[in-house]
């Protein structure tokens, strides 16, 4: 298997060893690896454009096998090696699922494996749009929710009838002059406040109704 090793240096000098010490233990350790995360995968993306490689993707804090935080002498922490560093667990406690829910993805793929269940255009688009929005890409979100929301709706609309679908599907439909506002606004540059919070509030509702169509099992 082939690692790679990722190193963000925070050029802020922090005085002498002592200063730098007590820095380490003050700092919110998940803050920073989140922070450093996203810093990373702007990185990435940045890569994947440059490069034109639509398989460069960006990652995960859920993906390292180990991940610190420390201080050090310049040349020393751009070969990753520190003068002193704190190791995280490998995701933050608050990010783990209890067992039980651990559960339903294996019981989706199981059917999806099985042909019991489709895969949905619109659940991958659903993805896409999530990882723009979470990364801070508005634009690409925006423009990206538009042709999901048209799939969805019509994807969905065999399982209308299943609880609560039905409800969800026509909100959708009601919202999507909002999402055809945000996404002539990405194509012109840039979203006021509200068409971000629109965009963020329909894809979270999409979500919703994907959960709802399995959430009566397979």
């Amino acid at each position: 298997m082939t690692t790679s090793r990722a190193t963000l240096v925070d050029t802020a000098a922090l005085g002498d060893r002592r200063s730098a010490e007590r820095w380490l233990q003050a700092v919110d350790p998940d803050e920073l690896a989140a922070d450093a995360v996203a810093r990373l995968n702007r990185v990435l993306h940045a890569h994947r454009i440059a490069i034109a490689d639509p398989y460069a993707r960006e990652v995960a804090r859920g993906q390292a096998l180990v991940v610190r935080i420390g201080f050090g002498s310049g040349e020393h922490v751009a070969d990753g090696r520190w003068d002193q560093a704190r190791e995280l667990p490998r995701e933050p406690t608050t990010a783990r699922r209890p067992a039980t829910a651990a559960l339903r993805p294996q019981e989706r793929l199981a059917a999806l494996l099985a042909g019991r269940d489709v895969m949905l255009a619109c659940e991958d688009l659903v993805l896409r749009t999530r990882a723009d929005i979470d990364a801070g890409r508005v634009r690409e979100a925006a423009l990206g929710l538009r042709a999901t929301l048209e799939a969805a709706l019509a994807e969905l609309e065999p399982w209308r009838e299943q609880s609560g679908l039905a409800q969800r599907l026509d909100e959708l439909r009601s919202r999507e002059e909002e999402v055809a506002d945000a996404a002539r606004a990405a194509l012109l540059g840039g979203l006021e406040e509200r068409q971000i919070d629109a965009v963020g509030s329909v894809l979270g509702r999409l979500e919703a109704a994907l959960r709802a169509r399995t959430a009566g099992g397979l």
